[in-house]
């Protein structure tokens, strides 16, 4: 069985899946849809995409059998369930949704229709992660204690992507609360112990500057908040500090990063390295290397040593890989999910679980710091 792909919203971030998912064994066609034509028609001959739709209305009435969404943050939930609704596998870029109701609505139309959803969290796949997580498992870390996660992105870096995405009124959308795009941070503390986050409290730094995206009234959430940072109480009883900062003075090799400490041994990561410190021993052991993606670049990469490569179908040999590994890996994983009719890692439940934190986040901090509970909207049949 082969499958065909619809993919709606070409921007930058959706022609290297366009370009896996045209040389995977298993997809017999690729469909783009946007709703600029000059802008698709450019884009779809460069990555060699032959049908060409206008909306997603028209990929929702097509032979297509899934739908990659890749729009607006804040449009992915109602497009997804327009989607299964429709009888399409869905596939969306992160997040799942902005609100309780839009990510319970996701969940619920996944159950209902039996139609597959799947979040595209690249942290699943950074190498930290998959690392963290291989050692985990083996036992290697003793209990979860205590992790720090954070994704830093400065405003003035994503300007222009928030301008080709959201054009002349393009701030009303860039002031997005801060942790409403948390699963970055989160999935990566919370897919390496499997378990969930119960309680969270938050504080925002209101943000002054002269470009006025985070102020009240000039954005769609009356959002004052260009940075906040959680304290999240887990399942297991651990603790996670998490940062969603976007008016800061940082750039590094990458924007996400993650220290991960057990009570026998712990990861430590930073701009220029990676250690593994395991109790009693000294010194830490240097394993940058083992966590470093070939031609280490956001949009442009290879993979690291620890990337299950050997997955992965020989027809995606010298493709340009993105966000430090994971998108080889994402693609993948939405295919054989929808051919093999099983859950993908990254499935609706996860997804809710890596991104309601977030949310419940951002009302502690109006709150002053509250500490609230984390709503569950349960795990995977």
């Amino acid at each position: 069985m082969a499958i065909k792909i619809g993919v709606c919203g070409i921007g930058r971030f959706s022609p290297g899946f366009v370009r896996f998912w045209n040389a995977h064994p298993l997809v017999d066609e690729v469909v783009m849809a946007d709703l600029l034509p000059e802008r698709v028609a450019k884009v779809a001959e460069e990555v060699g995409v032959k049908r060409i739709l206008s909306s997603l209305d028209e990929l929702c009435d097509s032979d297509v059998d899934a739908i990659a969404i890749f729009t607006q943050r804040h449009l992915h939930a109602p497009m997804a369930v327009q989607a299964m609704e429709a009888g399409k596998d869905v596939y969306s870029a992160v997040p799942i949704g902005i609100s309780m109701d839009e990510i319970d609505s996701v969940v619920r139309a996944t159950e209902r229709t039996g139609r597959i959803y799947m979040m595209g969290e690249t942290s699943y796949y950074y190498p930290c992660t998959i690392y963290c997580r291989n050692r985990f498992r083996k036992g290697e870390m003793g209990d979860f204690a205590y992790a720090e996660a954070q994704y830093l992105h400065d405003m003035e870096h994503m300007y222009e992507s928030f301008k080709v995405s959201g054009g002349a009124d393009w701030k009303r959308v860039a002031g997005i609360p801060p942790m409403y795009y948390c699963s970055h941070s989160v999935s990566m503390v919370l897919s390496v112990t499997g378990v969930r986050a119960e309680k969270v409290s938050c504080l925002g730094y209101e943000d002054h500057h002269q470009d006025a995206i985070f102020r009240e009234g000039a954005n769609e959430w009356d959002n004052v908040f260009s940075n906040q940072s959680a304290l999240l109480r887990t399942s297991d009883g651990g603790v996670a500090r998490v940062n969603e900062m976007r008016r800061v003075g940082f750039h590094g090799a990458d924007s996400v990063y993650m220290n991960f400490y057990g009570t026998e041994a712990c990861y430590e990561q930073n701009p220029v390295g990676s250690s593994w410190i395991t109790k009693g021993t000294n010194p830490a052991e240097d394993i940058t290397e083992q966590v470093t993606c070939t031609g280490q670049d956001t949009w442009l990469c290879g993979y690291s040593p620890v990337h299950p490569k050997q997955r992965l179908p020989a027809s995606f040999e010298g493709l340009l890989n993105g966000h430090s590994g994971s998108h080889a890996f994402l693609a993948d994983d939405f295919v054989q999910s929808c051919v093999n009719r099983h859950s993908p890692p990254c499935n609706v439940w996860n997804a809710a679980r890596w991104t309601v934190p977030g949310l419940v986040a951002h009302e502690s901090a109006k709150r002053g710091g509250e500490l609230l509970e984390i709503p569950d909207l349960g795990g995977a049949p």
